[in-house]
């Protein structure tokens, strides 16, 4: 949203700037500064990964879920089954509730789709949203392939939108899911590698489709992005929920929504280079903005609702691993509740 934010103040005006939001402790934005892929993961594998891991064992079988599920065996409905289980032709046969019984398979191919854009740059204070994306993914793939999981990676990025002739779909770099610790760290070290899209505004209903036409087989995707964007990715972002079990990936700056009294500023739009010189002392001019802000965090909420995805946000000055935690808590118990509510319909029909 803000390539650069230059501040003029007006004559007698204070030059002090006004105070920021607190910035995260030293040691809770892991991997500031690391200048190699293998010193970014040891860093956040001791500073969140180890964290997590144990705090998120009870929900790891509720978030990651196998989809590889073979019919075992058919058995009497008991009070705490998944009711999506019942068989309904042998129930109505039988006229008793039956359950099917499925071995399953444990690993998860998981998808991180990352936005790569010019407005991922952006960052009001010491940590960017794209330093945030990096962590996200880093976290992430250590703890899902601590259980064998596999994980590729689609990138927004690099000369999206420019096809040379020799280099097919640059703008849209495919990493293969793969298991293990050394695919994590190729990962990892391409997305670090990747420079922002080329200008121009964001197709992120590029990257959703390019990520549909990928994925083969049922999986776990996680689109990270901020989610500015040209209009259109809701209905792409739907049709991948269709197939797979996605979770949006929200990345937000404190700044975005709420503009500071900075006086006469120039802003300049990341992705398309077009600056606009504003006068932020303006009361009015503030309000406008936080109104804009609002209608648009409205309207993400509305579009996440409709394609029926869940909403992970993260924001450069909160601390990722209370984040994940709390997210991983919210889905718990809101399937939990789902599934409470959906026996007790069972036992009304029954």
């Amino acid at each position: 949203m803000f390539g650069r934010l230059r501040g003029k103040r007006e004559r007698g005006q204070s030059a002090a700037p006004p105070s920021p939001p607190p910035v995260p402790e030293s040691g809770e934005r892991a991997g500031l500064g690391a200048s190699h892929t293998e010193a970014l993961v040891r860093r956040l594998e001791w500073t969140v990964v180890r964290r997590l891991d144990g705090l998120l064992q009870g929900d790891y079988r509720t978030l990651f879920r196998g989809f590889g599920l073979d019919l075992a065996d058919l058995r009497e409905y008991q009070p705490g089954d998944d009711v999506r289980h019942i068989d309904w032709n042998v129930t109505a046969r039988l006229q008793v509730p039956h359950v099917r019984e499925f071995q399953e398979d444990r690993e998860v191919s998981v998808w991180f789709l990352l936005d790569l854009s010019g407005s991922i740059g952006f960052g009001s204070g010491e940590v960017t949203k794209r330093d945030l994306l990096s962590d996200f993914t880093t976290v992430m793939g250590s703890l899902l392939t601590r259980y064998g999981n596999r994980v590729g990676a689609v990138l927004y990025g690099g000369s999206h939108g420019k096809n040379d002739g020799k280099t097919k779909d640059a703008g849209a770099a495919v990493i293969p899911a793969r298991a293990g610790r050394r695919h994590l760290l190729h990962l990892i070290d391409r997305m670090r590698a990747t420079p922002s899209a080329s200008p121009g505004d964001t197709q992120l209903r590029d990257l959703l489709d390019r990520a549909r036409g990928v994925a083969q087989r049922r999986s776990v995707m996680f689109v990270v992005s901020d989610f500015i964007s040209t209009p259109g990715w809701q209905e792409a972002l739907g049709m991948l929920a269709r197939r797979h079990e996605v979770v949006a990936v929200r990345l937000v700056d404190p700044l975005e929504t709420a503009m500071p009294d900075l006086g006469l500023v120039v802003l300049q739009d990341a992705e398309t280079g077009e600056q606009l010189f504003v006068d932020t002392h303006d009361p009015a001019f503030r309000k406008r903005f936080a109104e804009v802000a609002e209608a648009r965090e409205a309207e993400l909420r509305q579009g996440f609702a409709r394609a029926g995805v869940a909403c992970l946000t993260l924001s450069t000055y909160a601390r990722l691993d209370l984040a994940l935690l709390h997210f991983a808590r919210q889905q718990h118990h809101r399937q939990n509740a789902g599934r409470a509510a959906a026996e007790s319909a069972v036992k009304g029909a029954v």
